[in-house]
């Protein structure tokens, strides 16, 4: 009876471990293949759900569907103009062939190997082939922020040395070199981008040289334009105000001519009245000024100008 009871509870653990090997479940971020003596049976089972396999013979085999990080580590790498700079890049990929996958890699871990090697060899590669200044800005210089004047526009493309292709497009080129040998992995990289680009301390001190130099160089050519528009507006200044003075001594001009002749027609018509009145009153203001503080005047007795000093009176003879 003992024996039967431990042959019964034997064969019950052989069925429930049996039922257990025969299930197994897919969940929705999961991909599996099931392999039997080590070799892939049939393809990707990608579906979410309770699947049925071979129990003790067949194996399955887990593998990611989402979206698998990469952080890459930081690498000195050597521009085209022989610059050295810290390079920090990531990306993220995914197991699009997880049957292609298992043949190559078998796990993640020898997958984000091949990964590395690839990625960091993509990288120095294209970092190798640009000049330092297309790997500072993120894109070339083209559009420039609605009311820049044309000046500042200048000064911008100047200041980027003409930079023709920019980070975005290195980082393109190694995402589209990169792809292909790792497709033939079963990999797909989705995506990759430079984290940080940092100088080694002897670029760093050039560069900010080089950015000191630019800055000073566009400060004194705003300072030379804006000296120059100070003396063209002082000139125009000058000018207008030369202007203004010449109309205005022209204008006093006319007026004190106009007001001379007036005068003299004035004058005229006095002396036409009366002529003896006339010019007894010019001989007074004559006297007037011509005796002042003390003068010693000498005259000869025929001089009209004793007339009316003398009280005697002369008759001109016609």
């Amino acid at each position: 009876m003992k024996n039967t009871i431990i042959a019964v509870s034997i064969a019950i653990l052989l069925g429930i471990f049996l039922i257990g090997d025969v299930f197994y479940v897919v969940s929705e971020p999961e991909q599996v293949i099931i392999t039997q003596w080590g070799n892939p049976v049939g393809n990707a089972i990608t579906s979410p759900g309770l699947h049925i396999k071979i129990p003790f013979i067949q194996v399955a085999n887990y593998f990611e569907k989402r979206f698998i990080p990469w952080d890459g580590e930081p690498n000195q790498i050597p521009t085209r103009d022989k610059r050295f700079i810290w390079v920090d890049t990531y990306a993220r990929w995914r197991i699009a062939d997880p049957l292609l996958f298992l043949q190559r890699l078998k796990d993640e871990s020898k997958a984000i190997t091949r990964i590395d090697d690839i990625l960091d060899g993509e990288t120095r590669n294209v970092v190798a082939k640009y000049e330092l200044i297309e790997l500072v800005k993120k894109g070339a210089v083209q559009d420039l922020t609605p009311g820049t004047d044309q000046k500042e526009a200048s000064a911008v493309n100047e200041a980027t040395l003409q930079i023709n292709y920019g980070r975005d497009h290195l980082a393109r080129e190694v995402l589209k070199t990169a792809m292909h040998p790792l497709a033939e992995m079963g990999i797909e990289l989705l995506d990759f981008r430079f984290k940080r680009i940092n100088y080694v301390d002897a670029v760093r001190k050039d560069v900010y040289s080089r950015m000191i130099s630019e800055r000073k160089r566009i400060a004194e050519e705003y300072r030379s334009e804006g000296n120059g528009e100070a003396a063209r507006i002082e000139g125009e200044k000058e000018r207008a105000v030369r202007t203004i003075y010449s109309e205005a001594y022209k204008q006093a001009q006319a007026i004190k001519g106009k007001a001379e002749a007036k005068a003299t027609e004035i004058y005229a018509n006095a002396y036409s009245k009366d002529p003896n009145f006339y010019r007894f009153t010019k001989t007074m203001e004559a006297y007037r000024y011509a005796f002042q503080n003390n003068t010693s005047v000498v005259l000869s007795t025929e001089s009209d100008f004793l007339e009316k000093l003398t009280g005697e009176h002369r008759t001109t003879s016609k």
